[in-house]
């Protein structure tokens, strides 16, 4: 894979898998900067990467906020080379949810993607950058129980092809990661940080028997924002163990069952 040496990633969402993507892209030799609420406790990445990685407390559903994280990243840098739009909420209750946690998924998971590509977007240009938005196997496939989660999924994937026509007139690709079940704090919270009681829960729903390491999804990210995916744009990039390859019958055939 291409080197990102003197390239600038910007990436919301410092959960899991935002921090993974970070850390590869500093591997790679980029400089990153992460907004997002906080930076939780789970690494130090400032004391372990210096001055590669920058954080800055930012509230995505601010246009002030995110005008902020813009400013701080061009002032320090200059350029802006990749937008990684990973943060996310996951309030959903349902068929029950209510308006304002409705609005506040909307908002995070979509209006702000959109929101802040346009902000970044004349930087894009200069540098000839890309965005990637990072999706879920939730926005193609209904979930039972889930629905202003899986909508603003669906929403943010029309987004992403609607950037793409959009800013294809100022040679920036935009592109979605599909993701299917990553271990990342959800996973850690509902299992009460029991990986092998995850991987079996979900192995009827992928092929791989597992859920993913979120660096499986970083190295997907890193080569979409490079310059050997550079005829991508408008995409999706599935990452989900083969959960959207699967039929309803899953891992298991029917007419062995109808025979008996």
């Amino acid at each position: 894979m291409r080197s990102f040496e003197q390239k600038v990633c910007l990436i919301t969402g410092a959960a899991t898998i935002g921090l993974a993507i970070a850390e590869k892209f500093i591997q790679l030799g980029a400089h990153v900067v992460v907004g997002a609420l906080d930076l939780g406790s789970e690494r130090d990445f400032k004391s372990q990467y210096g001055d590669q990685f920058d954080f800055v407390s930012t509230n995505i559903t601010s246009d002030s906020a995110l005008s902020n994280l813009l400013n701080f990243c061009v002032d320090k840098y200059g350029r802006v080379d990749v937008l990684v739009n990973c943060a996310a909420a996951y309030g959903d209750d349902g068929a029950s949810t209510s308006r304002e946690t409705w609005l506040n998924t909307l908002n995070t998971n979509v209006v702000s993607a959109a929101i802040f590509g346009e902000m970044v977007r004349p930087y894009l240009k200069q540098s000839g950058g890309n965005i990637i938005n990072i999706g879920s196997v939730s926005g193609v496939f209904p979930h039972i129980q889930r629905w202003s989660y899986p909508v603003s999924k669906a929403a943010l994937l029309h987004l992403t092809k609607t950037q793409a026509l959009e800013y294809a007139a100022d040679k920036i690709r935009v592109n979605m990661i599909r993701l299917g079940h990553i271990w990342s704090l959800p996973f850690e919270g509902l299992t009460k940080n029991d990986r092998e009681h995850a991987n079996r829960v979900t192995s009827p729903f992928n092929l791989m028997d597992r859920v993913a390491n979120a660096e499986e999804v970083a190295n997907v990210v890193a080569f979409v924002a490079s310059g050997e995916a550079s005829y991508m744009t408008g995409s999706e990039t599935v990452v989900d163990g083969g959960y959207s390859a699967q039929g309803p019958e899953q891992h298991d055939p029917l007419f062995p069952k109808l025979a008996k």
